[in-house]
């Protein structure tokens, strides 16, 4: 039979852990009580699965075969959105090119992420002469117009792919996430259990990817959330301009970059127009639930 007292400290444990429930017990408490979140999210699933099942009912090889006798077609049964100067189907560019933009968005997000995360907890966590010299590096980089940078390197590389493409925009997209974590991570190692990890001889790098890091973490989703749209964006655009994907790839920017001429926007709008709408879809319920997350992460402005 158990003792009182491991019950006792049991049902503590227990009761500590019902109070202070996990992060994303936290951010999906605060998204369900939030209208808008909660159908912001479902919304952004429903149009994410149709993108990325479509490869099962979009014949990929069918779908970028030209066919001139079948250009500029307006939406009918057949085609649901119509067909662009190609005959290519519209809907199914829009699909595939949902799935393409998306997936890039979430890779630059990610790689800037980890590399922005990674420079901030150094130069927080050592401070001093460390963080000098590594913040004037930053502070030079950010003054770079980025934009510029990032044509220029698509124009000069030859043949560059949808990875190439990725990694140019990825290197750009991390110093302002750096500037964020460093201002954080340099009040977090003036807290106590960083000074008792020290003092206990724990390597450095595992304090700062396992101890500073998980306090760190809520500063990071809602960044990481807020500016996925921001990204998706920046692809788009730079489509838009002639400096995105490579050519016969399908992007939400492709189809938005048919709106050049005064006729196509007036009398071919549904090759440009779905695209446009879809993007400002995507880009609103992604700020609502970010905006969701942000709130989970301050106690102060939650609504649950």
């Amino acid at each position: 039979m158990k003792e009182p007292a491991v019950l006792d400290e049991k049902k503590l444990i227990a009761q500590e852990k019902m109070n202070n429930p996990s992060l994303m017990k936290t951010i999906w408490r605060e998204i369900k009580h939030d209208k808008m979140a909660i159908g912001s999210l479902v919304l952004l699933i429903i149009i994410l699965l149709a993108a990325y099942l479509s490869p099962l009912y979009i014949d990929q090889v069918a779908q970028q075969r030209v066919n001139f006798f079948n250009n500029w077609k307006p939406p009918s049964a057949e085609h649901w959105l119509g067909t662009d100067d190609g005959g290519r189907d519209v809907f199914g560019q829009l699909m595939l090119g949902t799935r393409n933009s998306f997936t890039i968005a979430i890779c630059v997000t990610l790689i800037a992420g980890v590399v922005g995360l990674t420079y901030g907890l150094i130069a927080g966590f050592y401070g001093g002469t460390v963080d000098n010299v590594m913040m004037r590096i930053l502070e030079f980089l950010m003054v770079l117009p980025s934009l510029m940078f990032i044509i220029v390197f698509i124009t000069i590389i030859p043949n560059y792919t949808v990875v190439t493409f990725i990694l140019i925009v990825s290197i750009f997209a991390w110093f302002g996430k750096a500037r964020l974590i460093r201002s954080r991570a340099l009040q977090e190692r003036e807290l106590d259990y960083i000074n008792a990890s020290k003092t206990l001889g724990t390597p450095s790098l595992k304090i700062m990817f396992f101890e500073m890091f998980p306090n760190l973490s809520s500063l990071v989703i809602v960044n990481m959330t807020l500016t996925l749209a921001g990204n998706i964006g920046l692809e788009t655009g730079l489509t838009f301009l002639g400096f995105g994907l490579p050519s016969g790839t399908p992007s939400l920017g492709t189809l938005i970059a048919f709106a050049r001429t005064p006729d196509i926007v007036q009398n071919k709008w549904w090759v440009w127009l779905p695209a446009a709408l879809l993007i400002l879809v995507m880009m609103l319920c992604i700020n609502y639930v970010g905006q969701a997350v942000k709130r989970a992460s301050d106690a102060r402005q939650r609504l649950a």
